[in-house]
């Protein structure tokens, strides 16, 4: 009688059954003592590897799913979520990211194995069609994914690679049409994205995979040298060697996700806010380089038909490679494709960090250079120059709306963007290089201008007509205006024809603070510069500013000193005679074309100086320059509203929200 006490467990049974209804047992003997013709190798593991990816692909991105948000309201948000406040976000995505380009790389290795091996002849040239097919679904794929944070980043590269579609002849705006969704960019772009990237394409990919592998099954492992070594089966030989390389990706690709912190997220979507620096990632970089070699109507040729001839080419491959000559072809235009590739992406970043090669000097001398011979450097340069600037300033903005997402106001019903839209320090500078960066310089003279970042370097102007404004109101910048030294400098009115200026027609200012200090050494000059930081400290006070509020307290008595001074006192102190007030009203309006001291650079005081500079609490009829931006009653005909006037204002004040600083 047969021991069947054995087969009395659970899980016995339960296999008993699936054998006995599904064939369970041959199956996985099948596959696991499938013969290996020449022994197991390492060159064998590529097909292995894809497989673990795009599993990981599948398991990363339906937890993501569980996070996301597809609308242009919320994706940017939850993303942002799934990144900052979810428990383990930024590794289930930066996973995601990474393992989606390691699936590039392996693609492309198990492509070019696949070819030099001969392993796309008969009877494998369905399965090598199927294999194409998978690695389109897997281009598809990530151009989707690229999308769906809607941020800056992924939005314009989109926007530029769609906007190819539509050179194709005959049904290109149709085709273009389709791809987005609609006439423009926007909510129905970002679902349509989402639907082929977690829905469509993954279902795609199962369903061709699944056809890959099982003629995979049918046709055998195909083996280049079949005397390499004594056949062997795939277990557990080909399965260890698949098994630990399959643990190398994984571990490049934590490794990568933990030293980057996750994937990159840049400001949220903003079709009004071109992104300059707009690239798409390093796995499409080469087409982005192989268009520049197709300047205006040519550029079909690069876009459409030529990788369209040379897709045709992959595909006709088995055919072609029939014989000894036509392999040799597929292996060479294989291998000059690849290197092309590289070549072309290597030239793109190139092209994009070539500015970052040259010192200061050497880029001053290029540019000022006549030689027609440096033409094309200099528009190199000028191109990179433009580049990096654009992506240090995008990397600011980054950081900048993170910080504004983690406030404790956090991010409104309406959406992330009115964080950017909101906010002086992303949006004063761009207002006011639009409005006043052709008269005035915005620059921090306590760094070099090489110190500063790309963004406030942008805003320097070299030749300016009207005061520096980089910390207006300031007790640093009020000082260096009543000091000898800086009164009369480009910063501040000694810049050339102007009515403040000492050849002008209005240099009561300058002449006044250099006549003050004029040969006064040690005591002296001490007690006056003594006096004038006092008065400094009180004007100063005046701005309110959000910086100095503990400054202005701790110092109230200098302050009242200060205003003594201002008042009246000082002229007992310097050798003119001359207060403040006997030019400025510091507690009473008069019309006597100097600004009002009450209030000053506060505010209230600043914007009205910015609407109307004309107005008799400022310049009056001296007013020679500054436009008024606002001073309407038909908004309509203001250069400003005033929302845009309020973040240039508390853009040159520093009033903007800052995260409090933790021990």
């Amino acid at each position: 009688m047969p021991d069947t006490s054995s087969r009395n467990g659970l899980i016995p049974r339960l296999t008993d059954w699936l054998d006995d209804r599904a064939g369970v047992r041959d199956l996985v003997n099948d596959a696991l003592y499938e013969s290996v013709p020449g022994g197991a190798r390492w060159r064998y593991v590529w097909g292995s590897t894809l497989v673990m990816a795009f599993m990981t692909q599948v398991v990363t991105g339906i937890f993501l799913w569980m996070a996301y948000s597809p609308s242009t309201q919320t994706a940017w948000e939850s993303v942002y979520y799934i990144q900052h406040e979810m428990t383990g976000g930024w590794l289930l995505r930066g996973i995601h990211h990474f393992m989606a380009q390691a699936m590039i790389i392996l693609l492309a290795i198990h492509f070019l194995q696949v070819v030099w091996d001969g392993a796309y002849r008969a009877p494998r040239e369905l399965n090598f069609v199927l294999g194409l097919i998978l690695m389109l679904i897997v281009l598809g794929l990530a151009l989707t994914g690229y999308l769906l944070p809607w941020d800056q980043k992924g939005y314009w590269a989109t926007n530029v690679g769609t906007e190819l579609s539509s050179l194709a002849p005959g049904v290109g705006s149709e085709v273009k049409q389709l791809a987005v969704g609609g006439s423009s960019y926007g909510h129905h772009t970002l679902t349509r994205f989402f639907a082929l990237h977690a829905g469509v394409l993954p279902g795609a990919m199962v369903a061709f995979l699944a056809l890959h592998i099982a003629l995979f099954r049918r046709h055998g492992l195909h083996a280049k040298d079949k005397n390499y070594a004594p056949d062997s089966t795939f277990w557990p030989d080909q399965v260890l060697k698949d098994s630990v390389a399959a643990l190398g990706v994984l571990a490049a690709v934590l490794g990568l996700t933990v030293y980057y912190g996750g994937a990159e997220l840049t400001a949220p979507a903003d079709p009004a806010s071109p992104y300059n620096a707009a690239r798409p990632e390093w796995y499409f970089l080469f087409l982005f380089q192989f268009l520049k070699w197709f300047p205006g109507q040519l550029e079909i040729w690069g876009a459409i038909v030529i990788p369209t001839v040379v897709l045709i080419v992959l595909f006709l491959m088995p055919w072609i490679g029939k014989s000894k000559a036509g392999h040799f072809f597929n292996v060479g235009l294989l291998v000059v494709i690849i290197g092309g590739a590289v070549a072309l992406t290597v030239q793109a970043i190139n092209d994009d960090y070539y500015a970052s090669g040259f010192t200061e000097e050497e880029a001053t001398a290029l540019l000022d250079s006549a030689d027609d011979a440096d033409n094309l450097a200099k528009t190199r340069y000028e191109a990179s120059r433009n580049f990096l600037d654009a992506k240090d300033q995008a990397h600011n903005e980054a950081h900048r709306v993170i910080e504004l997402a983690s406030s404790p106001s956090k991010t409104p019903p309406t959406g992330a963007l009115p964080l950017v839209q909101n906010d002086p320090y992303l949006q004063g500078p761009k207002l006011y290089k639009q409005n006043c960066a052709s008269c005035h310089n915005y620059q921090d003279l306590r760094k070099e201008l090489t110190e500063l970042p790309s963004y406030e370097r942008a805003l320097v102007n070299e030749e300016p007509t009207a005061p520096n404004l980089y910390g207006v109101g300031s007790r640093d910048w009020i000082a260096k205006m009543l000091d000898p030294k800086f009164v009369n400098s480009k910063h501040y009115f000694g810049y050339k024809d102007s009515p403040f200026g000492t050849d002008g027609d209005y240099p009561e200012m300058v002449d006044y603070i250099t006549a003050c200090f004029a040969d006064l050494e040690g005591e002296e000059r001490k007690a006056v510069e003594e006096a004038f930081d006092k008065v400094a400290i009180a004007l100063s006070a005046e701005a309110k500013l959000p910086s100095q509020v503990e400054a202005d307290k701790q110092d109230a008595k200098l302050i009242q000193q200060g205003r003594a001074l201002i008042e009246g006192k000082l002229a007992d102190i310097v050798s003119e005679g001359m207060s403040c007030t006997d030019c400025h009203t510091f507690g009473e309006q008069q019309d006597i074309g100097s600004p009002v001291l009450d209030g000053y650079m506060s505010k209230k005081w600043l914007s009205d100086l910015i609407r109307n500079p004309a107005d008799e609490r400022f310049y009056g009829d001296m007013n020679d320059r500054m436009p008024k931006f606002a001073p309407h009653d038909n908004a309509m005909l203001n250069q400003l509203d005033d929302k845009s006037l309020e973040l240039i204002v508390d853009w040159l004040r520093q009033d903007w929200y800052r995260p409090e600083k933790t021990e």
